[in-house]
């Protein structure tokens, strides 16, 4: 036991004739341990959870605490609400392969990726609710996937786009209504490559690309 603790023990015992915990002032804390271990419990479980339905659980266990208390015992532990972030929807058969890309080109030198032509084509939702959630979380676990919304491509937008990039910029949008005379045509196998047999070349060329041979797309 340390001095310090030592010494204020005999000077408690000299003040007030007595070792006992004296009454602390002002308003005693709403919850115990327990319950703030339950709070912390249900956001980890799931992140989406509101203060509101935390305290009808809390309820539940007779356990009554007003939202505001709820937030901060969050705040107390470094949960903040934060509003999620969107991210396309990756099965997990596509996380491995583009893991495996990455490592694979790793230490691909600058030169190397000077001479790609990155192309992808997606569908545009023009009237959509922009579906913004409200998630539980600490700083610096904002791209958890459990802290995200899910976008999922081709989803019933408008209109379907493709377009490239490269390390100097990027290249041509290209909507497939102008590519298509059926307005109503999707992406395919046709439509796709006579999009890359009319672009990739040209599109190439603008952006300094040396070697045509070395071009990917996704």
């Amino acid at each position: 036991m340390a001095k310090s603790t030592i010494w204020y023990i005999l000077k408690k015992k000299e003040c007030i004739g007595e070792l006992r915990n004296t009454k602390r002032p002002g308003r005693p804390r709403e919850t115990t341990v327990v319950d703030d271990r339950r709070i912390l419990s249900l956001v980890k479980k799931n992140p989406y959870t509101t203060a509101g339905q935390i305290k009808n659980t809390l309820q539940e266990v007779g356990v009554s605490v007003s939202k505001s208390t709820i937030k901060r015992r969050l705040h107390q532990s470094k949960y903040r609400g934060f509003t999620t972030r969107c991210k396309p929807l990756v099965s997990l058969k596509n996380r491995k392969t583009r893991l495996e890309f990455a490592k694979k080109h790793l230490k691909k030198p600058v030169q190397f990726w000077n001479n790609i032509l990155w192309t992808d084509e997606t569908e545009v939702n023009l009237y959509q609710n922009d579906g913004n959630r409200r998630v539980w979380r600490r700083e610096g676990t904002a791209h958890y996937p459990k802290h995200t919304t899910s976008s999922v491509k081709h989803g019933g937008g408008s209109v379907m786009a493709w377009a490239c990039m490269a390390a100097t910029g990027t290249g041509s949008l290209v909507f497939i209504d102008d590519v298509t005379a059926d307005k109503s045509s999707r992406m395919n196998y046709e439509v796709y490559r006579a999009i890359l047999s009319a672009q990739i070349q040209p599109n190439a060329k603008m952006m300094k690309i040396v070697s045509l041979s070395k071009y990917l797309w996704t």
